[in-house]
């Protein structure tokens, strides 16, 4: 069998080659908070639907992660979908050292204490069902308990390293 010339030339797996293949892979952009100390948040590009019945998420973030310590301990974490209008927001909560909770940041404490963005295009407090060892990182998967998907505007995208408006 010979590889066909629209396929390239083949790469030994790595975390290079990883990265590389899902720069291709256009995704929904999601801050996930949590408190611990104090408020706590990441952007992430790995939110999954796991299941319809019952209600369950998951989503990756890495052990050496400076939101880790808090949401490895929480029993409720917030998920909050942004929209195209939410570049810096986005920016802001992965970039390392941010004070990404200060002045610039609209936020509330929501139900179970979690932090709560405001401007979002849905958000949901859910409860943490499981933490997963995957490597460097641990998927946590998460009950939904209580939301709302009523915000303004359409999502932002993530892809080719860059924030994105989604096109018609």
């Amino acid at each position: 069998m010979t590889a066909s010339p629209d396929l390239g030339t083949p790469r030994a797996a790595s975390p290079e080659l990883l990265r590389s293949v899902f720069r291709q892979h256009a995704a929904g952009v999601a801050v996930i908070t949590a408190q611990g100390a104090g408020p706590v948040g990441f952007t992430a590009t790995s939110l999954t639907s796991v299941a319809a019945d019952p209600p369950l998420l998951s989503f990756g973030i890495g052990t050496g992660a400076s939101s880790w310590p808090a949401v490895s301990e929480a029993a409720h974490i917030g998920v909050h979908i942004l929209g195209e209008h939410q570049q810096e927001l986005a920016a802001t909560f992965a970039r390392s050292g941010a004070d990404r909770f200060g002045p610039a940041t609209s936020w509330r404490t929501g139900p179970e204490g979690v932090p709560l963005l405001d401007g979002v295009l849905a958000w949901l407090v859910c409860e943490v069902v499981a933490r997963v060892p995957a490597g460097d990182h641990r998927i946590v998967l998460a009950r939904p308990v209580v939301g709302d998907p009523a915000g303004p505007g359409r999502p932002l995208l993530y892809h080719q390293g860059r924030f994105n408006a989604l096109r018609d």
